[in-house]
């Protein structure tokens, strides 16, 4: 399939998800000008399919009411995307996991043999874990009533343990679930007040009530995670510190801690020593990171940082002598 005959497809499809949209809305979707959506629609309209231009205020381009079209065909790509391993964890989560593979199955069995054959292919060849190897799985036990809040539209009362250990009861107006690697949270907001992100793991109760959720105008939650994934980022703690490493350890280094960022890393000098820009979020993460290297690493900036990994290293060996 050319890309204009791919770009046609994708019209089509747009407009029986949508039912109507503008000219500008097809361009922004598709990445093309809003003169190229035009020459589409002439081309759409003369190979016999019923597209039609709204005008004025609120128009648009739209097909009948009732129109659906047979698609015969779908490219690699699109082929890969839907028949990777879906996070089959997460997809427990949700209690979708039978439907999840059902829908596939069904999906499969329409393709035509070339297809399916492309769609096995894939399956047998790639798989998605995102669960981590040392952390254990965290409790979702409300994770469906909040679901079902969610899905319905309606207010939640919770019960959520705070930093402190300590638990306070709120009623939020919960506006969607982000997984995160295999971490769930809920978006939420009090009445009045700006979405906030709640760890599921921490919440003790949960209670779906009668009330309607009130959901802002025009929130999007994949723009809300990722503006406020950003900001939670940018005011991270950070403490730069440069160390002198041997060669050897460089591959350790970059994974051996969640809080450390290899950022920049000499040449090797002649006897295999580095010189290495590590970020840290706290001062003590950096001191247990160097001291879990032993002799292999020294600290060269800060030199408070030296004074304390000193004083630990005393520590421990007052303690084994």
């Amino acid at each position: 399939m050319d890309m204009r005959a791919d770009r046609l497809l994708s019209i089509l499809l747009l407009l029986q998800i949508h039912g109507q949209m503008t000219s500008r809305e097809l361009a922004r979707r598709l990445e093309v000008s809003e003169r190229t959506i035009h020459r589409d629609m002439e081309a759409l309209s003369a190979s016999g399919v019923p597209v039609m231009a709204e005008r004025g205020a609120g128009g648009g381009w739209a097909l009948p009411e009732g129109y659906q079209t047979n698609l015969t065909g779908l490219n690699a790509p699109e082929i890969q995307s839907l028949f990777f391993h879906r996070p089959l964890r997460m997809m427990a989560d949700l209690g979708l996991a039978d439907a999840a593979e059902g829908a596939l199955t069904k999906l499969l069995a329409t393709l035509p043999p070339d297809s399916r054959r492309t769609a096995e292919y894939i399956r047998q060849r790639i798989h998605v874990d995102m669960a981590g190897w040392q952390r254990g799985g965290e409790s979702v036990e409300f994770l469906p009533v909040l679901q079902e809040a969610v899905w319905h539209d309606r207010q939640v009362r919770i019960l959520y343990q705070k930093n402190d250990g300590t638990a306070s009861e709120r009623v939020l107006n919960p506006l969607g679930l982000v997984a995160k690697g295999s971490v769930w949270y809920l978006v939420a907001a009090a009445s009045g007040g700006e979405p906030r992100t709640y760890r599921v793991s921490r919440v003790q109760g949960a209670e779906v009530l009668d009330a309607p959720c009130e959901r802002p105008a025009g929130f999007d939650l994949a723009k809300h995670w990722g503006q406020s994934s950003a900001e939670f980022v940018a005011q991270l703690p950070r403490f730069q510190v440069v160390l002198r490493a041997k060669e050897s350890i460089l591959q350790r280094m970059r994974w051996a801690s969640r809080w450390s960022q290899v950022e920049q890393v000499s040449p090797a000098d002649e006897v295999g020593w580095c010189e290495v820009a590590v970020r840290f979020e706290e001062e003590w993460n950096a001191v247990e990171f160097v001291l879990s290297f032993g002799g292999d690493v020294e600290v060269l900036s800060p030199s408070s940082l030296r004074d304390k990994v000193l004083d630990a290293a005393r520590a421990v060996v007052a303690v084994y002598s």
